[in-house]
């Protein structure tokens, strides 16, 4: 996918007409990174917006006793390190490459010229930042209120709706998930990870795959856990 094809599918720059994006893009500067290197480290000026051109970023928050919080995954044509840029502060988490990662960067500076220049741009911003707002509200509700299942079952829902590739035995999840990682993502152990996800495949919700990703069976019966559990 070449940079404005990329472009197209960020929520922010849906509004704007192809000649703006050819700008937009000449604007970007693209980085890789190897697995397992930082991006950008919790606490660092915010003084850039990134877009995931290729690979898989983690964004993690370390708590005061040391355990990493993995708050989300993100994926090709995905934005992330913009709420810190309204905030004109620092980075509220730590942004890791996944497997071999290449981004595409703009400045703050840039970012705010073309919010000024096009109403229809700012308006996207908001309604995209209010999105990701509610999302973390209801991740923080999940942490403190609901069983552990279904957190579980609803992270698995995400991911399918995000990055699930349809097969003849159900979804197949495009990303290598360790428990550990599942644990991170829910705020739970991971022995009690390990059981959940055993309960799953044991009811035929969930298996995997030969090459070790989580194939979704039946994601009715992953809704209707996230509903009942």
């Amino acid at each position: 996918m070449d940079r404005i094809q990329l472009l197209k599918t960020v929520p922010i720059f849906t509004s704007l007409p192809t000649a703006e994006l050819t700008h937009i893009s000449s604007l970007l500067q693209e980085e890789s990174f190897k697995k397992d290197d930082y991006l950008f480290f919790e606490g660092d000026p915010a003084n850039w917006l990134y877009i995931v051109k290729m690979g898989k970023v983690r964004l993690v928050k370390y708590s005061s006793n040391g355990k990493d919080i993995l708050l989300e995954v993100l994926f090709a044509g995905e934005m992330f390190g913009g709420v810190a840029i309204f905030d004109k502060d620092t980075y509220p988490a730590s942004a890791q490459a996944m497997e071999t990662v290449t981004v595409l960067k703009m400045t703050k500076k840039d970012f705010f010229e073309f919010i000024g220049k096009y109403p229809a741009m700012a308006v996207d911003t908001v309604v995209h930042l209010g999105k990701r707002l509610r999302e973390a509200h209801n991740m923080m509700r999940s942490l403190a209120v609901e069983r552990v299942e279904k957190r579980i079952a609803a992270i698995l829902t995400r991911l399918a709706g995000k990055i699930g590739e349809p097969c003849d035995d159900g979804i197949k999840l495009d990303i290598h998930l360790t428990r550990q990682d599942i644990a991170d993502m829910v705020g739970s152990t991971v022995e009690t990870t390990i059981r959940t996800m055993s309960r799953f495949k044991k009811d035929g919700i969930v298996t995997s795959t030969e090459d070790g990703k989580i194939l979704i069976k039946s994601l009715d019966r992953l809704n209707e856990c996230v509903e009942e559990c």
